[in-house]
């Protein structure tokens, strides 16, 4: 399975914020849109990076007081692991091991088309696996 058959299921929409948003506002729209993160993007639509509730509580910790005051791309992580609609699942999810991330840009020649998650992953891989039982079970019914 690849990455664009995720997203024809769950849709290219994606959140995102500007890099002059407070940290305090994105907080709140990632608890109000139940997500993990947001990509940060300029006026322009141009990605810039991403801020995660990881990002967040780190940067409280090294920040104190004042950070949900500070803006976005203080935060955010600039250096983004990506993938396009042609990537498989499977390499996914090994990226997001390696680099320890839990959401992933998907990126066709360049412009943004959609962002998945390791629960998206995660629930890809599984729906995969019944398919692959219901065909072996269907298979011995038949045979047998």
């Amino acid at each position: 399975m690849v990455i664009s058959v995720i997203l024809k299921g769950k849709g290219q929409e994606v959140f995102s914020v500007s890099p002059d948003d407070k940290v305090l506002a994105v907080a709140r729209a990632l608890t109000e849109h139940r997500i993990g993160a947001a990509l940060v993007r300029d006026a322009a639509g141009g990605l810039l990076g991403i801020i995660s509730e990881r990002d967040i509580v780190r940067g409280m910790a090294n920040q104190g007081q004042g950070t949900t005051q500070l803006p976005a791309e203080k935060l955010m992580t600039r250096d983004l692991v990506t993938v396009t609609p042609h990537t498989r699942v499977s390499e996914a999810m090994e990226l997001m091991t390696h680099h320890r991330v839990r959401h992933l840009p998907v990126l066709e020649n360049g412009e943004l088309v959609g962002l998945v998650s390791i629960g998206d992953l995660v629930k890809a891989r599984i729906d995969e696996a019944e398919h692959e039982a219901e065909a072996l079970k269907a298979y011995v019914v038949s045979a047998g």
